[in-house]
């Protein structure tokens, strides 16, 4: 489909009409959504931030883009100028009625409205509105308020067979014949996202390690650009590193006739992970620019660790018996800021994990997902950073997948007692030596920021276990145990 064809079955919306019609539908729907981020709250209603037709619903098959606001009760921790609630990006198929092989992604049946008799389905699951989004980005379409762009210097073939990633996770992903992956962003924000910027930017600064954006598409409203997606080359066979450890530990948790266990089968690939972050981290140094902290800065970065601990604390009683221990790690840092210390601070991935590493079959690992913690609001992920938080991430991130048992294609449960004891400790030592035969520096020779990294996200995980997953909530507990009785 060209360019020309794209605008000419796009129409004008009934935007009040159709939101009314799709009301009853979507609050039933949206909040099953894994990407729905006000799980726990009802949704009390809907309000359209703009609609657009990239085929028209008066054919056989149409397709919506939506951005939608669904309002939720404000939680306590929300004042009252928070915005009334979080926007949404929807691909909606429009069928008189849905195939069978679609009816996994069935929304519900319309009853009036608009679009009164038809099937309305998220359309991702559908071969052919995924090849609209792709046509639009190999021609640079405009549609309403959306743009497509792409990298010219780059060829995107229009005969793609697209496939939908179904791991749960917090965006969507389509798969164009294992050339390209193009992850849409479900709760949208508006600004300059960092999974669009920083990959830019390391393409700009020749850094390998990060697949350079192809295209993108983004939203314009008023004076504000919400980027709605990224396409990046396809890592084909590729694995993640989380579902690579599991491996490892399956293996490694087999009874061997020498006796020898222990990680040294995955410290290699440790190793070279730590290699990559730290190329990438030094990348980012080169691209964007760096600032320094000192007493004042890192005055603000403890005050919001003992306030995220106090939280804590309250919300999980497990938690308060080893609150003074690990304050001890914040008041270190205040201690060394104090006396003068100062620490360089820059971009950095902001939310790494051995699952946002691929591996690829000729060993070379490359991180992904660069959008940071979505919980965050948007100004705070963009903002400089000492790359010890990545690192005390990825730490927690070993540790994690030692107490998990492994299942099958990369599950796992949480499991009491590692069943590889050394596995992590031999990783994270790995992991670390790797980082500084790039970046010149070991990350364990600043303790003090490490520590009080690493009891930080230790805290936030115990939270998040305990509203989530109770089943994995001894697994952080383990690692507070230990940080707590650290000197």
């Amino acid at each position: 489909m060209s360019e020309a064809a794209i605008h000419s079955v796009t129409a004008p919306v009934a935007r009040p009409e159709l939101l009314a019609s799709l009301d009853p539908l979507l609050r039933e729907w949206l909040p099953r959504q894994r990407w729905f981020a006000g799980k726990g709250r009802p949704v009390t209603g809907f309000s359209l931030v703009t609609a657009n037709e990239l085929l028209p619903s008066t054919a056989q098959l149409g397709l919506l883009h939506l951005l939608v606001r669904a309002h939720q009760p404000l939680t306590p921790a929300q004042g009252a100028d928070t915005q009334p609630g979080d926007c949404y990006q929807l691909l909606i198929g429009v069928r008189e009625a849905l195939p069978p092989h679609l009816a996994p992604a069935l929304i519900g049946h319309v009853e009036e409205g608009p679009l009164a008799g038809h099937t309305v389905y998220e359309a991702l699951h559908d071969p052919r509105p995924a090849d609209v989004l792709l046509e639009a980005l190999r021609t640079r379409a405009r549609v309403g308020e959306l743009r497509f762009e792409r990298d010219r210097r780059q060829e995107i073939r229009g005969d793609l067979i697209p496939r939908l990633i179904t791991a749960e996770q917090s965006n969507s992903s389509l798969v164009f014949g294992d050339t390209f992956i193009l992850k849409l962003l479900r709760r949208i924000v508006p600004g300059v996202n960092p999974d669009l910027e920083l990959p830019l930017a390391l393409a700009r600064a020749g850094c390998p390690r990060v697949p350079a954006p192809t295209a993108w598409m983004a939203a314009d409203l008023g004076e504000e650009t919400y980027v709605l997606g990224v396409l990046q080359p396809y890592v084909q066979g590729a694995v993640d590193g989380w579902e690579l450890a599991l491996s490892d530990l399956a293996k490694e948790s087999e009874p061997a006739e020498d006796g020898c266990r222990g990680g040294e089968g995955f410290s290699g690939e440790a190793r070279a992970l730590g290699r990559a972050t730290a190329e990438v981290h030094t990348a980012l140094a080169r691209a964007l620019p760096t600032v320094t902290l000192g007493h004042v800065q890192m005055e603000r970065l403890v005050d919001g660790m003992t306030e995220r601990l106090a939280t804590a604390a309250q919300a999980v009683p497990a938690l308060r018996p080893y609150a003074a221990g690990l304050r001890t790690a914040f008041e270190a840092l205040a201690d060394l800021a104090s006396e003068g210390q100062t620490w360089t601070a820059q971009r950095i991935h902001g939310d790494l994990h051995l699952g946002q590493c691929l591996r690829a079959p000729s060993g070379e690992w490359s991180l992904i997902d660069f959008e940071g913690e979505p919980s965050k609001p948007l100004a705070e992920r963009r903002m400089p950073q000492p790359p010890l938080r990545d690192i005390a991430g990825m730490l927690r991130s070993f540790d994690y997948a030692a107490h998990a048992v492994p299942g099958s294609l990369g599950s796992a449960r949480a499991g009491a007692v590692p069943p590889v004891p050394d596995w992590a400790d031999i990783c994270r030592a790995a992991y670390c030596a790797g980082y500084a035969e790039v970046a010149g520096r070991d990350p364990r020779a600043d303790p003090v920021l490490l520590r009080a990294y690493e009891t930080d996200k230790a805290i936030y995980e115990v939270l998040y276990e305990a509203r989530h997953r109770p089943d994995w909530l001894p697994v952080p507990m383990a690692a507070i145990r230990r940080l707590a009785a650290s000197p």
